[in-house]
């Protein structure tokens, strides 16, 4: 393979791999098969992210993973805050004797990947997860160019980048965000784990239909609650269902606008909750109207289980749904079409089991947690094969 990683050491010799992440639950929620499957090749993990608490340190070393809890500055650019946490990074490496490192999230891929490379970490690869705050929206101004800037000095040091759907993937190489030499390669998300989110007939009865993830309007939470109070104005007994909570994000929706939803009877809201596959099987229709994603896990779970899914024909969004098979896809911000297509579960009962079904048929073809884990676990050269996904 021509390019950056060339030359270096065989994979035999790289045992100790750093995970660098910016949200402590991701590290279970969203890698914790990928660690299962780097502890089970016999690589020697450490997971590394803000607010490791003392359950969250159980569960990690349960998977044979040391729990590693760095603070960092989640939002905001704070540069002395962010300098900071580079240099705790850089010494955490230098310490461990780090071979490999996989950051994933804005500022653990910028950070994390720069000082991998001042530590001289031999191999250094980055998942692009999403594009974030500064890049979703009509956000073209100072904060998108200095982050374009971070991205670019920081991933032209990386030996490989993953991303999760071919959009995002494409506009880092117009913008000039991953140098030409860097390789790159495309992988189905996060994966699902198909046992764990296993297929759950839809119920008789009322439609409910779900949304699960951050509040923030990026997700298309406002236009959730406008298409419910739309339908519920001509059929009351639809029920429409909110999972997640409010962080610190500068997008987030404000906790009183949540109230009036609320008190309205527009939306139920179910919190927080740690374990969703209770609210996928009660649920007829999952929805996520998003602006942008990498790849969306709670739509990959809510396949898994057997529901159809209605999303926007946005990036990260649009791969998991064959338009008319498993669901369908609406234009962004379209509150409209947001309301014609759940109409049309409400209006045909049994569209939703049969479009249902064939959202776990994908989930197993496309987006099994172990076959996504397969293809990282090759292209970093933990396990023998790789580079036929690769880009250059």
């Amino acid at each position: 393979m021509a390019g950056i990683a060339t030359g270096y050491a065989p994979v035999s010799q790289m045992s100790r791999l750093s995970l660098i992440a910016g949200y402590a639950d991701s590290l279970i929620t969203f890698r914790g098969s990928l660690m299962a499957a780097l502890a089970k090749s016999g690589v020697s993990v450490t997971a590394t992210a803000p607010d490791i608490d003392a359950a969250m340190g159980a569960r990690l070393r349960s998977l044979r993973v040391l729990p590693v809890s760095l603070s960092m500055q989640r939002t905001g650019m704070n540069p002395l805050q962010d300098i900071a946490y580079a240099a705790r990074l850089y010494r955490l490496l230098r310490k461990l004797d780090t071979e490999i490192i996989l950051a994933y999230t804005i500022k653990p891929v910028i950070y994390g990947t720069l000082a991998a490379w001042l530590g001289r970490v031999p191999r250094r690869y980055a998942l692009v997860t999403g594009l974030g705050y500064a890049f979703t929206g009509d956000r073209k101004g100072m904060v998108q160019r200095i982050v374009s800037l971070l991205y670019r000095f920081a991933l032209a040091r990386a030996h490989k980048v993953f991303f999760q759907n071919p959009d995002d993937e494409r506009l880092f190489r117009q913008l000039g965000i991953l140098p030409a030499a860097v390789p790159s390669v495309i992988v189905n998300g996060s994966g699902v784990d198909v046992g764990d989110y296993a297929f759950k007939p839809i119920a008789n009865g009322a439609p409910v239909f779900l949304m699960i993830g951050r509040l923030l309007g990026d997700k298309g939470v406002r236009e959730f609650a406008a298409a419910a109070r739309s339908i519920k104005a001509s059929v009351p007994f639809a029920k429409f269902q909110l999972v997640g909570w409010i962080d610190g994000n500068p997008d987030a929706i404000a906790q009183a606008e949540l109230n009036a939803w609320i008190a309205e009877g527009t939306l139920e809201f179910l919190g927080k909750l740690d374990d969703v596959r209770p609210a996928i099987a009660d649920s007829t229709v999952y929805v996520l109207p998003s602006y942008r994603e990498g790849t969306p896990r709670t739509v990959l779970e809510a396949m898994a289980m057997g529901r159809p899914i209605i999303t926007t024909d946005a990036p990260g969004c649009r791969e998991t749904v064959i338009d008319g098979e498993n669901g369908f896809l609406v234009p962004v911000k379209s509150v409209d079409a947001l309301v014609g297509a759940m109409l049309k579960f409400i209006e045909d009962p049994a569209l939703a089991p049969r479009m249902g079904k064939r959202s776990r048929e994908i989930a197993e073809e496309k987006y099994d947690v172990h076959k996504v884990n397969a293809v990282m676990l090759r292209e970093m050269g933990i396990i023998p094969g790789g580079e036929e996904n690769t880009h250059a």
